[in-house]
């Protein structure tokens, strides 16, 4: 199975994609993921416990130590997701595809390129609500594990009620703040895998570190954020989605000029200074093709 989600590129840049119906502003923060031994799938030292489903996600577990790599796929309706599974602990997956069919399978390297399955589960999804997989932590957003980054979540937004203003907040702390990482973009591994309290206290990182670090924060204060991985232009990149109650799902837009509704891509606008190519280029939805919603 070939490793999609983070190649070896500089080009490798992150946007992301918001939404927030009223009930999770309301209701703040979701739960946080927790395997629930009620419908569990285990064979070859893996475990893929699918309790949750309803919640949008599922968790998957190779207890023992493992010098293997591990990885676990994720095959919904309409997309199939390939993941790193480290070993020792509870992993969460989303299911991004929403309500449908899935199946879940865990494998380990064999040789080579070469996997074999430990378990596999089918089963049908039906979600609470449309919301649930892009409110809670998961692998690539786990905000679970970063407590001064929703401490900082909070900080920012304390005098703030409006969501999108609290939007507005969290995305000009993280463009304001972070600088981008060279060295890192030419030389990271895959499997790379943001750590939140680490890329807050560093002040920097590449692409993926911002817009993780920016969807932790926003769904620690219960406001849902899809973090879209596609191409701008030929580049790697990902981006948001916002959900308003007048407008529903707004694709890759997150911050209002005055005048119309613009795209959000933390990277581009922290490493250009905001320049107006740079915003401009961002602003044209044609220039953004999804792959992945996570």
């Amino acid at each position: 199975m070939k490793r999609r989600l983070i190649p070896l590129l500089l080009a490798l840049c992150l946007l992301m994609g918001l939404s927030l119906p009223p009930a999770a502003a309301a209701s703040g923060p979701m739960p946080l993921p927790t395997p629930g031994g009620t419908a569990v799938q285990s064979g070859g030292g893996a475990e893929i416990d699918y309790s949750n489903t309803k919640d949008g996600y599922v968790m998957v577990r190779f207890a023992a130590d493992s010098s293997k790599r591990l990885r676990v796929q994720v095959k919904g309706p309409a997309t199939t997701y390939t993941y790193e599974l480290p070993p020792g602990k509870w992993i969460t997956y989303p299911l991004s595809d929403g309500n449908g069919a899935y199946q879940v399978t865990a494998f380990q390297n064999t040789s080579g390129k070469k996997y074999a399955v430990l378990t596999s589960v089918s089963f049908q999804v039906a979600l609470t609500d449309e919301f649930a997989p892009f409110l809670r932590p998961n692998q690539f957003v786990d905000y679970a594990s970063a407590p001064n980054t929703v401490q900082k979540a909070k900080d920012l937004t304390a005098n703030i009620t409006a969501p999108l203003e609290k939007v507005g907040a969290v995305y000009n702390f993280v463009v304001g703040n972070l600088t981008y990482d060279q060295k890192l973009a030419t030389t990271v591994q895959t499997g790379y895998l943001p750590v939140l309290d680490t890329v807050l206290s560093k002040k920097t990182g590449i692409c993926f570190d911002y817009a993780s670090l920016m969807t932790g924060m926003l769904r620690s204060l219960g406001i849902p954020s899809k973090l879209v991985v596609g191409y701008a232009g030929e580049a790697y990149h990902a981006w948001v989605s916002v959900w308003t109650k007048e407008t529903g799902w707004i694709d890759g837009v997150i911050y209002f000029d005055g005048t119309s509704w613009q795209r959000m891509d933390p990277t581009f606008a922290s490493s250009s200074n905001k320049s107006a190519a740079i915003m401009k280029y961002i602003g044209d939805g044609k220039n953004y093709t999804t792959k992945y919603t996570y």
